[in-house]
């Protein structure tokens, strides 16, 4: 049976490791080490009661990590999810963002928001099954509206908001 829990800091080298070994298939060991920095141990020091974890069977299915907007508190953002690519598909992404969005929403927030890759292809589709409008943006790329250099020269995302019901 599958149990969704608050993430812990002793989480941290576990989700460190799942990035590392979840997206060696479309990244080098190197890209795949880079795109762990994504998730410091700060996030699990800090923003553990909104970040989660799911298991089963002792197993490790994948996390997410949000948190509640300190400038905006009606607002959550996710910061990063993972799932083991051998779950993928099977409704473990969606429980997590559903529990996410149960936590936040009883902390008084009224939208979630995150972002993407506009080459991420699978987020994007995730993104907006689970109900998430696009953000208009500065430019647009393959039909999806994107802000270019969000995250730097060249790092150009796709944003999206959820309002909560």
């Amino acid at each position: 049976m599958d149990r969704i829990r608050r993430a812990e800091e002793d989480d941290h080298a576990r989700i460190v490791e799942a990035i590392g070994t979840w997206w060696s298939d479309s990244r080098s060991p190197q890209a795949a080490r880079e795109l762990s920095m994504l998730v410091p141990r700060l996030f699990l020091q800090h923003f553990a009661g909104t970040s989660l974890v799911i298991e089963r069977d002792g197993g490790f299915l994948g996390f997410l990590v949000g948190f509640v907007s300190q400038d905006h508190p009606e607002q959550a953002y996710v910061h990063f999810v993972g799932v083991d690519p051998a779950q993928r598909r099977g409704g473990v992404a969606r429980r997590l963002y559903e529990t996410f969005f149960d936590t936040v929403r009883r902390a008084g927030c009224t939208t979630v928001k995150c972002i993407t890759s506009p080459v991420n292809t699978g987020s994007v589709g995730f993104h907006r099954r689970m109900g998430f409008s696009l953000v208009p943006g500065d430019d647009e790329v393959d039909g999806l509206p994107v802000h270019s250099d969000y995250d730097g020269l060249g790092q150009d995302r796709v944003c999206f908001v959820r309002e909560l019901a």
